[in-house]
């Protein structure tokens, strides 16, 4: 245990047992004593210790650990058998917002629900005299986890009370991207005054003007958490520029730091890459599923990390959304902001200048034109493909073998009954699917057709 700093190492029996410690926790974070548990791999090989009373201490702490998950999956069980919303049920929310003494907006209540996954839509109105929302996710298992935190919490210290519940709704339908409705994957929506739309902003009583705020992924290198316990409740700037206090609205109290500001940058830092299989060309490919790459920079020095420069900010959120977490070769890719501005070109003849490429002009760019119905197809990583502009040629087979040679395990395959160009393939995993799909987006089929690979709506 590390004084003073909430830390702790933990040496395992062997490495595979770490691996598969690492493996069990990092879909789902454990809790202990109603706090997020963060794990990650420490740059040590071994523990000296002869403090038995600490080694006790420790088993104690991880037989809580597996007390506080099953408590957790009894709980969900109950939940589905009283008829209640279980996690596969319902991807819509709809919010309340009672006592509304303090301005909340759209905004607001994008900041606090990211931290739960990705919200995909949300449509704010008023009814009965009561701000209410209406809040699609990508994921309902992350819907019914922020509606079991949220509801009840206040977002400010008495006031601004949230009521939580499951819609009857099972999609939301946005037109228009402006103050009051927002669909987070489709940035080329107008804004319903004629004028395109450009940035989400706030208020000046929250004085922060044209941000866009990041969904929450825990401390840096850490994996993040699928909920909020007492004590890690999101927060929100608070009015004239104090910090926001989140507290349960009938009894209790949370106080939370301030946010630390959110940045509006096109460039990511990609970290715990692996060197050995990655390269700017595989990155290019990868990211640009979320948007356009400009440019590519693996470090020289320490080539597990590389800096992604995205056509604007709100793509380099959405890449981040749905990318940060996902294994890739073998480990966990994290995708965060960076502080560089843009990536810097190496000069002609620099040492490793093939770790640096400019993608600026590329053709393979998914959404360089306007209103790009690439903007609709936008889907979380899983484990089925959709593959598009395949030539009359080329038979089931074919792309069988095709997919087999990069190393992936085809589970089903069927073409699209409406056209013959599109198909779906479903393969061993989500892991196996990024792979295929950096190797194999445009791949040159022949009779001049290059193979379109992207993520499924759904599953086979």
């Amino acid at each position: 245990m590390l004084k003073g700093r909430s830390q702790a190492f933990l040496e395992m029996a062997s490495e595979e047992a770490a691996v598969s410690m690492m493996n069990y926790y990092t879909p789902t974070t454990p809790h202990l004593r109603h706090q997020p548990v963060y794990i990650q791999y420490s740059h040590h090989r071994e523990l000296k210790t002869d403090d038995l009373p600490n080694q006790a201490r420790a088993q104690a702490a991880l037989q809580a650990v597996d007390a506080e998950q099953s408590a957790n999956q009894v709980t969900e069980s109950a939940i589905s058998a009283d008829g209640g919303v279980h996690p596969d049920q319902g991807s819509v929310l709809r919010v309340i917002v009672e006592n509304l003494f303090c301005p909340v907006t759209l905004e607001t209540l994008h900041q606090i629900f990211s931290r739960f996954g990705f919200v995909v839509k949300i449509i704010t109105f008023t009814k009965n005299n009561q701000f209410q929302a209406l809040l699609q996710y990508a994921d309902p298992g992350n819907a019914f986890h922020a509606k079991m935190a949220l509801d009840g919490q206040n977002i400010y210290s008495t006031c601004c009370t949230l009521r939580v519940d499951f819609s009857r709704l099972t999609s939301l339908k946005v037109k228009y991207n402006n103050d009051k409705s927002r669909d987070f994957t489709r940035f080329d929506l107008p804004s319903g005054n004629g004028q395109p739309f450009l940035e989400p902003s706030m208020p000046p009583a929250y004085g922060t003007q044209n941000i866009i705020f990041p969904s929450y992924s825990g401390s840096v290198g850490f994996v993040p958490a699928v909920g909020f316990a007492q004590g890690a409740v999101p927060v929100v700037p608070g009015a004239l520029g104090s910090p926001a206090v989140i507290t349960p609205a009938p009894s209790g109290h949370m106080t939370v730091p301030a946010a630390t500001g959110v940045p509006g940058n096109s460039v990511l830092l990609v970290s715990n890459l692996n060197p050995e299989a990655i390269t700017p060309d595989g990155l290019f490919i990868l990211f640009g599923v979320y948007g356009d790459v400009h440019r590519v920079k693996i470090m020289f020095k320490k080539k597990e990390n590389a800096l992604v420069q995205m056509a604007d900010a709100n793509q380099a959120q959405l890449a981040i959304n749905y990318l940060n977490g996902q294994r890739l070769y073998g480990r966990i890719l994290r995708a965060t902001f960076s502080k560089h501005r843009t990536v810097q070109l190496p000069c002609e003849g620099q040492e490793g200048q093939e770790l640096t490429k400019d993608y600026s002009n590329s053709p393979l760019h998914r959404f360089k034109k306007p209103g790009s119905k690439s903007y609709q197809n936008i889907f979380p990583p899983c484990d089925t493909l959709h593959l598009a502009n395949i030539p009359p040629s080329v038979t089931v087979d074919y792309l069988k073998n095709l997919f087999a040679s990069a190393g992936s395990t085809v589970k089903a395959f069927r073409f699209l009954p409406k056209d013959s160009k599109m198909a779906l393939i479903r393969l061993a995993c989500v892991e196996e699917a990024l792979h295929a799909l950096i190797e194999l987006h445009n791949y040159d089929l022949g009779d001049n057709h290059h193979l379109r690979v992207s993520f499924s709506r759904c599953s086979m």
